[in-house]
């Protein structure tokens, strides 16, 4: 027989990847939201789901369980052959830890595939993340991105992670780059995505000295920034990045790829092109349909991005900010690193920098 596993014996398994997590919904449901690092072997597609959901509603339970049991029967064989090929040990869970999951872990010990099921489903999981953020204490220290659009944040950010950095990448659990064009090409997660995502980060740092985040709104895209997270931001160190307009225009080309979402870039224009002068507002729109998009960028910033981030993004103490002025992103990586404490492998800090003031003469005009 199968074993039950509790949400909290769970999350060292995902945090540790010790075991296969098996979704066995829809692949709708899945989509929508599953626990990280989880693939979908559904019992029921989307149309068999609704099928089986209509016949528990307007006939009766026991027909739905009938028709339930014809539709498994007939793809049993497959549906075994997909757990086979999952190696190692293996977490089934469905939304509730009801039907669909024990009859998997039951099919499967019958088949002499073993398996876990996650004790009351997704749903378990999904209040231990929301208990955990409600009762997760603030980091005691952030330091935080901050720049110009196009200043190359995020990429500074994903690079010091990779080097081991403790960062938090809002726009990457948020899947959206954080403006009006910034969903182009993705596909926007929701809060409950987010908040998974975000909780496992929080715990994988909390021995860590400090946080690295990057001066976001509090919202980006579909989801919500934690309130605790939004104050630190706000008693943090920002780093100000000063970047030449030329590398900022280039940094945005690589990021969005406008040629690849040229209607896309057009249809978020729409959206703003009301709040820009008429006669850049109509050569920006020409830019895009031309091709010519650094032009464009370049006036976005110019006339758009640039003047509201000057009402918004630098409205902190000078005791709070430090201009970083560099040529482009490699020495952005660089001069942001100079201004971060050391720390070991082990988050202990090594030792404390102060962060001077740089004299508002030294910072470029474009600011």
């Amino acid at each position: 027989m199968f074993e039950n596993i509790k949400v909290e014996e769970l999350i060292p398994v995902i945090e540790n990847k010790k075991m296969a997590l098996i979704d066995v919904r829809s692949p709708s449901e899945y989509k929508n939201f599953t626990i990280p690092g989880s693939i979908n072997i559904p019992f029921f597609d989307d149309a068999e789901r609704a099928e089986i959901g209509t016949l528990y509603k307007q006939v009766s339970v026991e027909a739905a369980k009938e028709r339930g049991l014809e539709i498994i029967s007939a793809k049993l064989p497959e549906f075994v052959r997909a757990f086979k090929k999952v190696e190692g040990d293996k977490v089934v869970f469905c939304w509730r830890g009801g039907m669909r999951s024990r009859t998997t872990a039951t099919l499967l010990s019958l088949m002499n595939v073993h398996v876990h099921r996650l004790d009351e489903g997704i749903r378990a999981y999904r209040k231990w993340v929301v208990a955990e953020l409600e009762q997760k204490e603030t980091p005691s220290k952030g330091f935080v991105l901050n720049g110009l659009t196009g200043a190359g944040k995020t990429t500074i950010l994903k690079a010091l992670q990779e080097e081991g950095y403790p960062v938090i990448d809002f726009e990457g659990m948020a899947n959206h780059k954080g403006s009006i064009f910034g969903q182009i090409g993705l596909e926007p997660n929701n809060q409950k995505v987010f908040d998974s995502l975000l909780i496992h980060q929080l715990r994988k740092l909390q021995d860590f000295p400090y946080v690295l985040i990057e001066a976001e709104s509090h919202r980006i895209g579909k989801v919500v920034i934690p309130p605790f997270l939004s104050d630190l931001k706000n008693r943090s160190i920002h780093l100000v990045i000063d970047l030449p307009m030329e590398e900022r225009v280039k940094e945005i080309l690589e990021d969005y790829r406008p040629s690849e979402h040229q209607e896309e870039c057009m249809e978020a224009f729409q959206r703003i092109k009301s709040r820009i002068h008429m006669p850049v507002a109509k050569q920006i729109e020409s830019d895009l349909e031309t091709g010519n998009f650094a032009s464009a960028i370049q006036l976005l910033l110019e006339h758009y991005y640039d003047s509201r981030y000057k009402h918004t993004g630098l409205q902190y103490p000078d005791s709070q900010k430090k201009f970083l002025v560099v040529n482009n992103i490699e020495e952005a990586i660089q001069a942001v690193k100079e201004n971060l404490p050391a720390f070991s492998v082990g988050g202990e800090a090594e030792e404390k920098v102060s962060v001077p003031i740089v004299e508002k003469q030294k910072i470029r005009t474009n600011f």
